[in-house]
Protein backbone atom coordinates (compact mmCIF):
# COMPACT_ATOMS: atom_id res chain seq x y z
CA UNK A 1 0.00 0.00 0.00
CA UNK A 2 1.62 3.74 -0.64
CA UNK A 3 1.98 6.20 2.10
CA UNK A 4 -1.11 8.20 0.18
CA UNK A 5 -3.56 5.27 0.40
CA UNK A 6 -2.25 4.22 3.92
CA UNK A 7 -2.78 7.71 5.37
CA UNK A 8 -5.78 7.94 3.68
CA UNK A 9 -7.05 4.92 5.27
CA UNK A 10 -5.89 6.11 8.43
CA UNK A 11 -7.45 9.04 7.92
CA UNK A 12 -10.75 7.13 7.66
CA UNK A 13 -9.79 5.11 10.90
CA UNK A 14 -8.97 8.37 13.11
CA UNK A 15 -12.39 10.21 13.42
CA UNK A 16 -11.73 13.09 15.36
CA UNK A 17 -12.92 16.79 15.77
CA UNK A 18 -10.03 19.47 15.04
CA UNK A 19 -11.31 23.09 14.00
CA UNK A 20 -8.53 24.49 12.41
CA UNK A 21 -7.85 28.53 12.86
CA UNK A 22 -5.30 29.94 10.25
CA UNK A 23 -2.00 31.07 11.30
CA UNK A 24 0.26 33.33 9.67
CA UNK A 25 3.77 32.28 8.19
CA UNK A 26 6.42 35.08 8.44
CA UNK A 27 9.30 33.95 7.39
CA UNK A 28 9.42 30.29 5.45
CA UNK A 29 12.77 27.93 3.98
CA UNK A 30 15.43 28.88 6.37
CA UNK A 31 18.56 26.61 6.12
CA UNK A 32 19.39 23.92 8.59
CA UNK A 33 23.07 22.11 8.86
CA UNK A 34 22.88 18.19 8.35
CA UNK A 35 25.13 15.94 9.67
CA UNK A 36 24.90 12.47 8.02
CA UNK A 37 24.81 9.75 10.13
CA UNK A 38 26.69 5.90 9.08
CA UNK A 39 24.81 4.15 6.59
CA UNK A 40 22.43 5.38 4.22
CA UNK A 41 18.55 5.49 4.51
CA UNK A 42 15.87 5.38 1.91
CA UNK A 43 12.34 6.76 1.70
CA UNK A 44 11.36 10.19 3.14
CA UNK A 45 8.35 8.13 5.22
CA UNK A 46 8.18 6.33 8.12
CA UNK A 47 6.57 2.86 7.33
CA UNK A 48 8.50 0.70 10.12
CA UNK A 49 8.77 -2.28 7.58
CA UNK A 50 5.41 -4.19 6.35
CA UNK A 51 3.16 -6.20 8.11
CA UNK A 52 2.15 -9.86 7.52
CA UNK A 53 -0.23 -9.74 4.28
CA UNK A 54 1.51 -7.09 2.63
CA UNK A 55 -0.05 -4.32 4.92
CA UNK A 56 2.21 -1.12 5.47
CA UNK A 57 1.77 0.50 8.88
CA UNK A 58 2.25 3.78 8.70
CA UNK A 59 3.92 3.87 12.61
CA UNK A 60 6.01 0.47 12.38
CA UNK A 61 3.92 -1.07 15.40
CA UNK A 62 0.22 -1.46 15.45
CA UNK A 63 1.06 -5.34 16.33
CA UNK A 64 1.20 -8.32 14.14
CA UNK A 65 4.39 -10.15 12.16
CA UNK A 66 6.77 -7.88 10.83
CA UNK A 67 8.92 -8.29 7.73
CA UNK A 68 12.41 -7.14 8.66
CA UNK A 69 13.20 -3.72 7.46
CA UNK A 70 15.54 -2.53 4.70
CA UNK A 71 19.38 -3.16 5.72
CA UNK A 72 19.87 0.18 4.18
CA UNK A 73 17.30 2.32 5.97
CA UNK A 74 18.56 3.03 9.87
CA UNK A 75 15.68 5.61 10.63
CA UNK A 76 16.75 7.78 13.01
CA UNK A 77 13.51 8.29 15.21
CA UNK A 78 13.82 9.74 18.26
CA UNK A 79 16.65 12.64 20.20
CA UNK A 80 17.53 13.82 23.82
CA UNK A 81 19.89 16.83 24.67
CA UNK A 82 22.30 15.93 28.06
CA UNK A 83 23.79 18.80 28.63
CA UNK A 84 27.00 17.90 26.49
CA UNK A 85 25.12 15.58 23.93
CA UNK A 86 23.08 15.31 21.67
CA UNK A 87 21.47 11.47 21.48
CA UNK A 88 20.16 9.90 18.44
CA UNK A 89 18.16 6.95 18.20
CA UNK A 90 18.03 4.68 15.05
CA UNK A 91 15.46 2.68 15.28
CA UNK A 92 16.58 -0.40 12.52
CA UNK A 93 19.90 -0.28 13.18
CA UNK A 94 19.28 -1.19 16.83
CA UNK A 95 21.30 1.43 18.66
CA UNK A 96 21.80 5.36 19.22
CA UNK A 97 24.20 7.76 18.27
CA UNK A 98 25.65 10.35 20.68
CA UNK A 99 26.97 13.48 18.84
CA UNK A 100 28.97 16.67 19.96
CA UNK A 101 26.83 20.03 20.25
CA UNK A 102 30.15 21.95 20.52
CA UNK A 103 31.83 20.33 16.94
CA UNK A 104 28.78 18.17 15.39
CA UNK A 105 31.17 15.40 16.08
CA UNK A 106 29.18 11.78 16.24
CA UNK A 107 31.27 10.51 19.08
CA UNK A 108 30.11 6.70 19.59
CA UNK A 109 27.30 4.85 18.29
CA UNK A 110 25.80 2.18 20.98
CA UNK A 111 23.92 -0.98 20.86
CA UNK A 112 20.29 -0.92 22.26
CA UNK A 113 17.77 -3.22 22.23
CA UNK A 114 14.86 -4.08 19.26
CA UNK A 115 13.71 -0.75 17.53
CA UNK A 116 14.33 1.91 19.69
CA UNK A 117 12.29 5.03 19.31
CA UNK A 118 12.18 7.34 22.04
CA UNK A 119 15.03 8.67 24.50
CA UNK A 120 14.53 10.68 27.42
CA UNK A 121 17.45 12.29 29.63
CA UNK A 122 16.90 11.89 32.89
CA UNK A 123 18.14 11.83 36.84
CA UNK A 124 21.81 11.46 35.11
CA UNK A 125 20.90 8.77 32.77
CA UNK A 126 19.65 8.61 29.01
CA UNK A 127 16.28 6.57 29.01
CA UNK A 128 15.55 4.24 25.45
CA UNK A 129 12.61 2.61 24.83
CA UNK A 130 12.56 -0.75 22.70
CA UNK A 131 9.48 -0.53 20.79
CA UNK A 132 9.91 -4.34 20.23
CA UNK A 133 12.21 -5.46 23.18
CA UNK A 134 9.08 -4.08 25.28
CA UNK A 135 11.26 -2.78 27.63
CA UNK A 136 13.31 0.21 28.90
CA UNK A 137 17.20 0.44 29.17
CA UNK A 138 19.25 2.88 31.16
CA UNK A 139 22.60 4.30 29.77
CA UNK A 140 25.98 6.02 31.18
CA UNK A 141 25.93 8.76 29.07
CA UNK A 142 29.38 9.28 29.71
CA UNK A 143 30.25 5.72 27.85
CA UNK A 144 27.33 4.63 26.54
CA UNK A 145 27.26 1.52 28.45
CA UNK A 146 23.60 -0.03 29.09
CA UNK A 147 23.38 0.37 33.25
CA UNK A 148 19.96 -1.28 33.60
CA UNK A 149 16.83 -2.92 31.49
CA UNK A 150 13.87 -2.90 32.89
CA UNK A 151 10.54 -4.47 31.33
CA UNK A 152 7.59 -2.43 30.84
CA UNK A 153 4.24 -2.85 28.71
CA UNK A 154 3.54 -4.23 25.35
CA UNK A 155 5.21 -1.46 23.02
CA UNK A 156 7.15 0.80 24.84
CA UNK A 157 7.64 4.36 22.36
CA UNK A 158 7.00 7.63 24.70
CA UNK A 159 8.88 8.81 27.94
CA UNK A 160 8.86 11.88 30.48
CA UNK A 161 10.10 12.29 34.08
CA UNK A 162 8.40 14.01 36.40
CA UNK A 163 11.22 14.59 38.41
CA UNK A 164 11.17 11.23 40.56
CA UNK A 165 10.03 8.86 38.18
CA UNK A 166 10.22 8.17 34.31
CA UNK A 167 7.03 7.09 33.04
CA UNK A 168 6.44 4.99 29.32
CA UNK A 169 3.51 4.87 27.11
CA UNK A 170 2.77 1.33 25.96
CA UNK A 171 1.42 1.76 22.57
CA UNK A 172 0.12 -1.90 22.45
CA UNK A 173 -1.48 -2.26 25.80
CA UNK A 174 -3.26 1.06 25.41
CA UNK A 175 -1.23 2.32 28.89
CA UNK A 176 1.63 3.85 30.55
CA UNK A 177 3.98 2.96 33.17
CA UNK A 178 5.58 4.26 35.97
CA UNK A 179 9.37 3.47 37.01
CA UNK A 180 10.87 4.90 39.82
CA UNK A 181 14.11 6.24 38.66
CA UNK A 182 16.20 5.61 41.11
CA UNK A 183 16.11 2.24 40.84
CA UNK A 184 14.06 1.11 37.78
CA UNK A 185 11.35 -0.42 40.11
CA UNK A 186 7.91 -1.02 38.59
CA UNK A 187 5.21 1.32 40.27
CA UNK A 188 2.44 0.51 38.20
CA UNK A 189 1.17 0.89 34.66
CA UNK A 190 -2.31 2.37 34.30
CA UNK A 191 -5.02 2.30 31.49
CA UNK A 192 -5.41 5.29 28.99
CA UNK A 193 -6.51 5.92 25.84
CA UNK A 194 -5.80 4.09 22.71
CA UNK A 195 -2.26 3.64 20.78
CA UNK A 196 -0.39 6.27 23.77
CA UNK A 197 2.48 8.20 22.03
CA UNK A 198 3.73 11.47 23.23
CA UNK A 199 4.07 11.92 26.94
CA UNK A 200 4.88 15.70 28.86
CA UNK A 201 4.77 16.33 32.45
CA UNK A 202 3.73 19.97 33.14
CA UNK A 203 1.03 20.96 35.64
CA UNK A 204 1.94 18.62 38.19
CA UNK A 205 0.49 15.80 36.07
CA UNK A 206 1.63 13.28 33.59
CA UNK A 207 -0.28 14.54 30.09
CA UNK A 208 -0.90 11.46 27.15
CA UNK A 209 -1.41 11.43 23.67
CA UNK A 210 -3.52 8.92 22.69
CA UNK A 211 -3.29 8.50 18.88
CA UNK A 212 -6.14 6.22 18.01
CA UNK A 213 -8.79 8.07 20.41
CA UNK A 214 -7.93 11.73 19.42
CA UNK A 215 -8.09 12.38 22.80
CA UNK A 216 -5.12 13.18 25.78
CA UNK A 217 -5.40 11.80 29.23
CA UNK A 218 -4.37 13.55 32.28
CA UNK A 219 -2.86 11.61 35.15
CA UNK A 220 -2.03 12.25 38.24
CA UNK A 221 1.69 11.34 39.53
CA UNK A 222 -0.17 8.30 41.35
CA UNK A 223 -1.30 7.20 38.12
CA UNK A 224 -5.26 8.32 38.57
CA UNK A 225 -6.71 9.79 35.80
CA UNK A 226 -7.53 13.58 35.90
CA UNK A 227 -9.35 14.07 32.99
CA UNK A 228 -9.70 12.56 29.26
CA UNK A 229 -9.80 15.89 26.60
CA UNK A 230 -10.86 15.49 22.80
CA UNK A 231 -7.80 17.01 20.29
CA UNK A 232 -7.18 16.60 16.60
CA UNK A 233 -7.05 13.62 14.39
CA UNK A 234 -4.02 11.48 15.05
CA UNK A 235 -2.48 13.18 18.16
CA UNK A 236 1.41 12.60 18.34
CA UNK A 237 3.79 15.02 20.79
CA UNK A 238 2.30 16.96 23.85
CA UNK A 239 4.81 19.59 25.93
CA UNK A 240 4.52 21.78 28.67
CA UNK A 241 4.12 25.55 27.86
CA UNK A 242 3.42 27.46 31.66
CA UNK A 243 -0.25 27.07 32.25
CA UNK A 244 -0.73 25.17 28.86
CA UNK A 245 -0.38 22.15 27.28
CA UNK A 246 0.42 21.71 23.47
CA UNK A 247 0.08 18.48 21.30
CA UNK A 248 0.62 17.94 17.79
CA UNK A 249 -1.90 16.23 15.43
CA UNK A 250 -0.42 13.75 13.01
CA UNK A 251 -3.29 13.59 10.71
CA UNK A 252 -4.93 16.93 11.69
CA UNK A 253 -2.01 18.89 10.28
CA UNK A 254 -2.48 21.49 13.32
CA UNK A 255 -1.36 21.90 17.04
CA UNK A 256 -3.98 22.23 19.91
CA UNK A 257 -3.62 24.34 22.96
CA UNK A 258 -5.26 23.22 26.40
CA UNK A 259 -5.41 25.00 29.52
CA UNK A 260 -3.73 22.75 31.74
CA UNK A 261 -5.71 23.67 34.82
CA UNK A 262 -8.71 21.85 33.43
CA UNK A 263 -8.06 20.49 29.77
CA UNK A 264 -10.29 23.13 28.27
CA UNK A 265 -9.83 23.60 24.41
CA UNK A 266 -7.83 27.08 24.03
CA UNK A 267 -7.63 26.39 19.94
CA UNK A 268 -6.34 24.08 17.31
CA UNK A 269 -3.88 26.07 15.19
CA UNK A 270 -2.63 25.03 11.75
CA UNK A 271 1.00 23.96 10.96
CA UNK A 272 2.78 21.28 8.29
CA UNK A 273 1.58 17.68 7.41
CA UNK A 274 2.09 14.51 9.56
CA UNK A 275 2.60 17.13 12.66
CA UNK A 276 4.74 14.84 15.05
CA UNK A 277 7.56 16.19 17.53
CA UNK A 278 7.13 19.19 19.77
CA UNK A 279 9.33 21.20 22.12
CA UNK A 280 8.86 24.17 24.27
CA UNK A 281 11.96 26.26 24.31
CA UNK A 282 11.06 28.65 27.39
CA UNK A 283 10.22 31.21 24.46
CA UNK A 284 8.54 29.64 21.55
CA UNK A 285 7.14 25.96 20.46
CA UNK A 286 8.79 23.96 17.65
CA UNK A 287 6.46 21.50 15.70
CA UNK A 288 8.31 18.92 12.99
CA UNK A 289 6.39 18.29 10.36
CA UNK A 290 6.93 14.83 9.17
CA UNK A 291 5.20 14.86 6.05
CA UNK A 292 6.51 18.50 4.81
CA UNK A 293 9.98 17.90 5.93
CA UNK A 294 9.80 20.59 8.03
CA UNK A 295 10.40 22.41 11.46
CA UNK A 296 8.09 25.26 12.59
CA UNK A 297 8.67 27.60 15.21
CA UNK A 298 5.37 28.65 16.66
CA UNK A 299 4.71 31.61 18.92
CA UNK A 300 2.55 30.95 21.85
CA UNK A 301 -0.47 32.55 20.05
CA UNK A 302 -0.42 29.33 17.63
CA UNK A 303 0.87 31.68 14.95
CA UNK A 304 3.70 30.42 12.88
CA UNK A 305 6.80 32.25 13.15
CA UNK A 306 9.49 30.74 10.77
CA UNK A 307 9.71 27.35 8.97
CA UNK A 308 12.72 25.58 7.95
CA UNK A 309 13.81 22.71 5.72
CA UNK A 310 14.78 19.85 7.47
CA UNK A 311 16.10 16.50 5.78
CA UNK A 312 13.51 13.33 5.02
CA UNK A 313 10.75 12.24 7.00
CA UNK A 314 11.62 14.31 10.60
CA UNK A 315 9.40 13.01 13.91
CA UNK A 316 11.31 14.42 16.87
CA UNK A 317 13.13 17.76 17.56
CA UNK A 318 15.42 18.22 20.71
CA UNK A 319 16.94 21.74 21.71
CA UNK A 320 20.22 22.32 23.34
CA UNK A 321 19.89 26.25 24.40
CA UNK A 322 20.97 27.88 21.65
CA UNK A 323 19.92 25.32 18.57
CA UNK A 324 17.37 23.23 17.67
CA UNK A 325 18.33 19.27 16.33
CA UNK A 326 16.02 17.12 14.24
CA UNK A 327 16.77 13.58 13.33
CA UNK A 328 15.73 13.03 9.74
CA UNK A 329 14.00 9.38 9.52
CA UNK A 330 14.65 9.25 5.85
CA UNK A 331 17.68 10.88 5.39
CA UNK A 332 19.71 8.85 7.80
CA UNK A 333 20.86 12.43 9.27
CA UNK A 334 20.14 15.25 11.96
CA UNK A 335 19.33 18.62 10.90
CA UNK A 336 20.49 21.72 13.21
CA UNK A 337 19.65 25.20 13.09
CA UNK A 338 21.28 28.01 15.48
CA UNK A 339 17.82 30.02 16.99
CA UNK A 340 19.41 32.38 19.44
Amino acid sequence: MSLLNWRVFSVALLLAFAVVMPSVTTAQGQTMSEIQLTGTASGGSKTGGTLAGGTTNGFGDTGGEFTPAPASTAGPEAAAFDGTYIWVATQFSDSVTRIRVSDGAVSGTFSVGKRPVALLYAASSLWVANLLSNNVMKLSPSTGAIQATYAVGDGPGGLAYDGTNVWVANRHSNTVTKLRASTGANLGSFAVGKRPMGLAFAANSVWVANNFSNTVTRLSTAGAVLGTYAVGRGPFGVTGQGENVWVTNYFGKSVTKLRAADGFNLGTFQVGDGAAGIIFDGNSLWVVNNGDSTVMRVSTTGSVITTYTTGKGPFAVTYDGNRIWVPNFGSNSVSMANVN
